[in-house]
């Protein structure tokens, strides 16, 4: 071996340790790099995973026919409590609850002892205050005669005169004392004031009854149910929209499935300050007899469709401590909560009356815990860019 074989032995090793190193050098910046990359790549999957996709839809623009469904009470066309207007004790009654009655028909009759009395002790007075006034006029003639002969004097016969006047006035005063109380010996027998049926008896025979104001008793209750009446109240927002002529459908629970038109007719023109409602009047002919008053009923409006509603499913609502909310998306993808007034409840929809417009992006179903400001993906553009990307 020659002298100059171990220099390039060594110059030999020397370039593989280097070319070693250079291709270790090389390997371990691509292990850091691709881990780097990995890490990023890994970072903004998990970045993006937390963003919510989102369903967006938007608010259908007019809500058709509508029907406003609440509830009523029937009421008779006339309806009146008979009251005693003598005192004494029910001498017998003739017509019990559901009897079908006319005018000046006779409901009772009650016996009144005192005002028997009464009646004869007025036509007692009556006759003693005209036996008094034929005195007083016999008297009267004979002093008058008398003082054509200057028998008497003027004054005498004069106060004669306005004796027999005073007994004329007792005896007027004596006749309307009789025929107020023969008037209400009138009111011993109960009558029907028109005619209908007797809806309620409260009373029986032998019973004690007054006429005083503080102690009346309603004896009986008769209605007049040919045609009736229905009263409503409807809430302020739809008083407007309830107008005389307006056709309405009752539904009643004692009639299942079965409705009957009637139609409004008027209604108070005032709100109630109390209920913040309107009352509404309606009036249905009723000559099948199959409505009863004191019904509850269900009447239900056709409104004219409102193009100025806009409706939304119901899922989209956000109830919190707020009013009621939806979550719309911006044009940057971030969320922006809109309070909203409601209209009707449709059930799986509802009517949204103002607090939005036809082209914003509402969240069909918003998570509990979304916010303003939270950036959202829309579902179709979150699929399209996941594909561009790969």
């Amino acid at each position: 071996m020659s002298a100059s074989d171990p220099k390039k032995l060594g110059r030999r090793v020397a370039g593989g340790l280097v070319v070693m190193g250079i291709v270790a050098g090389i390997v371990a910046f691509n292990g850091v790099h691709n881990r780097t990359n990995s890490e990023t790549r890994l970072a903004k999957w998990t970045m993006a995973q937390s963003i919510q996709t989102v369903d967006v839809i938007n608010p259908k623009l007019g809500s058709g026919p509508q029907e406003l469904v609440l509830p009523g009470e029937i009421a008779a066309w006339y309806s009146a409590p008979i009251h005693a207007r003598v005192n004494g004790y029910v001498k017998m009654w003739y017509k019990d609850i559901g009897a079908k009655v006319k005018a000046g028909e006779v409901l009772a009759e009650i016996d009144t002892p005192d005002l028997d009395q009464q009646v004869e002790q007025a036509e007692g007075e009556l006759a003693k205050a005209q036996a008094n006034a034929s005195l007083a006029e016999v008297t009267a003639k004979r002093w008058e005669t008398l003082r054509q002969s200057a028998a008497v004097s003027q004054q005498v016969t004069d106060e004669k005169d306005g004796d027999y006047k005073a007994r004329l006035a007792d005896v007027s005063s004596a006749k309307a004392n009789v025929a107020r109380l023969e008037a209400m010996e009138g009111f011993k027998k109960l009558t029907a004031p028109f005619d209908g049926i007797v809806t309620e008896r409260k009373i029986d025979v032998g019973a004690l009854v007054h006429s005083t104001e503080s102690d009346a008793t309603e004896l009986f209750e008769v209605a007049d149910v040919h045609k009736m009446r229905i009263y409503v109240d409807a809430p302020q927002s739809f008083a407007a929209q309830l107008h005389a002529g307006m056709n309405a459908k009752l539904m009643l629970s004692q009639y299942p499935g079965r409705t009957f038109n009637a139609v409004l007719t008027t209604t108070s023109d005032a709100i109630s300050k109390k209920a913040r409602t309107l009352l509404v009047e309606l009036h249905r002919d009723n000559k099948d007899g199959l409505l009863q008053p004191g019904s509850f009923v269900e009447v239900h409006f056709e409104l004219p469709p409102d193009q100025n509603v806009m409706v939304l499913p119901a899922s989209a609502l956000i109830f919190r401590s707020e009013k009621q909310q939806v979550a719309v998306v911006g044009m940057d993808n971030k969320v922006v909560l809109k309070t909203i007034e409601i209209g009707r409840d449709l059930g799986t929809e509802i009517e949204i009356t103002s607090g939005l417009s036809p082209s914003d992006k509402v969240i069909r179903n918003p998570s509990d815990s979304i916010g303003n400001g939270d950036s959202v993906h829309i579902k179709g553009e979150a699929i399209a860019s996941e594909a561009s990307a790969r």
